[in-house]
């Protein structure tokens, strides 16, 4: 029976070529911001992972001369010497570093059939044409080179492993163009590789954090290939504990007040929440409290404590309590996936961009939210339900190019 994980025969930079590879991961740059970031620099990884920055501008990115682009791409690094193979299968130890912040987890061939049957768990839903494009992608270049991130349960026999074989010299060390540092290290003791495997394979579960489109791609390819390809029925995956994950608050920001005035929206806020003026930013502390902003004011808003469902894991997100009890009722917004009167700002870029926005009068009021936990992630996942969109922010986030998994 296949184990949740196993190790893999890494395509990754030659050392000296690792800086010049590493790129930000393919979503969370357009093409123009792509194009610019690897102008100059030929052996950048966003030549394979957003393959229609060499191609004319307004190129449709899902055009099939994209996908042989990047085929194109990828074969030349091989070729050049940058990207090379291990000659047999490696587990890697990968460690971010932004600011005083540090997590260390491992690099993994994860499990399909862990996936199809719920025990690498998701939390989201995908969107069809996102996904077609990573199955088009993975079947161009008969690789996955966008790494799944994941999130296990902290386990210390499992953290002995991986700070063992961080205390050796690592294959490489990144420092990003925003600042945050990647290592890599290769795991080459065979009894070690054994014994995560087998840890690993103790667990009830891995988490899906951020990649939902990435392994819902890659369980669509290996059906296709299945009988074909063993190595298909396997997809690239992070894995860091739960303990060390950070995500940041995903905060909202309105266009208007559904026709209300801000006397008679504060009326209707106070029918469901706590509403005290704040002196300044307010940066909710814990979970079930909010800061708005509106009309140059701060204000702290407390949930009434009847209303948090005491047994529903997603009902009990901060995301949707605010959407339950605010955004839908008051301002009418009861579809945050497709209503456009409504917008999110990553917490990454503080409580300023709230003001700003409000500021600028693009928007009328914004709402500062808690961070959702890893805990309340893995609750919902092992519930089987799903999250509300824009639920969570993860940072630092992975980088593309370092490792990749070949299909054979």
């Amino acid at each position: 029976m296949a184990t949740l994980i196993r190790p893999f025969t890494g395509l990754r930079p030659v050392p000296a070529q690792a800086a010049a590879v590493a790129a930000p991961p393919y979503d969370v740059l357009n093409t123009e911001e792509a194009r610019a970031r690897a102008a100059g620099k030929a052996n950048s990884f966003l030549h394979i992972s957003k393959p229609e920055i060499d191609l004319p501008a307004g190129t449709d990115p899902y055009a099939p001369a994209v996908y042989a682009k990047g085929v194109e791409n990828l074969k030349r690094l091989i070729d050049g010497g940058v990207l090379v193979r291990d000659a047999a299968p490696h587990y890697y130890v990968y460690r971010l570093k932004m600011g005083d912040h540090v997590q260390t987890g491992f690099v993994a061939a994860a499990s399909v059939a862990a996936y199809d049957i719920n025990r690498i768990r998701k939390h989201e839903f995908t969107r069809p044409d996102k996904e077609d494009d990573r199955v088009r992608q993975i079947e161009a270049l008969n690789a996955q080179t966008g790494p799944v991130l994941l999130a296990y349960r902290a386990d210390k026999e499992v953290q002995a492993i991986i700070d063992g074989v961080a205390k050796t010299a690592p294959l490489y060390e990144v420092t990003a163009d925003d600042g945050i540092v990647h290592t890599i290290w290769r795991m080459d003791d065979p009894d070690a590789i054994a014994k995560l495997t087998q840890l690993v394979d103790a667990m009830k579960a891995l988490y899906i954090a951020d990649g939902h489109h990435r392994s819902a791609a890659a369980s669509r390819v290996a059906a296709a290939r299945r009988g074909k390809s063993e190595s298909a029925e396997y997809f690239l995956g992070v894995a860091f504990p739960h303990d060390q994950m950070r995500i940041f608050d995903y905060n909202r920001v309105i266009k208007d007040l559904n026709g209300l005035t801000p006397e008679a929206f504060l009326a209707k806020v106070k029918e469901r929440f706590d509403v005290s003026a704040a002196s300044g930013q307010v940066k909710p502390e814990k979970p079930t409290i909010f800061g708005m902003y509106m009309g140059g004011a701060w204000y702290k808003l407390a949930i009434h404590e009847k209303l948090i469902p005491q047994q529903d894991p997603v009902a009990r997100l901060d995301v949707s309590l605010l959407q339950d009890n605010l955004i839908a009722p008051v301002l009418g917004i009861t579809d945050p996936r497709r209503d456009k009167r409504i917008d999110f700002v990553g917490g990454i870029r503080g409580l300023k961009e709230l003001e700003k926005r409000v500021n600028s009068g693009e928007m009328q009021v914004a709402f500062a939210l808690h961070p959702t936990t890893l805990e309340q992630l893995m609750a919902v996942a092992d519930a089987d339900q799903v999250m509300p969109p824009k639920s969570t922010w993860f940072e630092p986030k992975l980088a593309d190019g370092l490792v990749s998994h070949v299909i054979d």
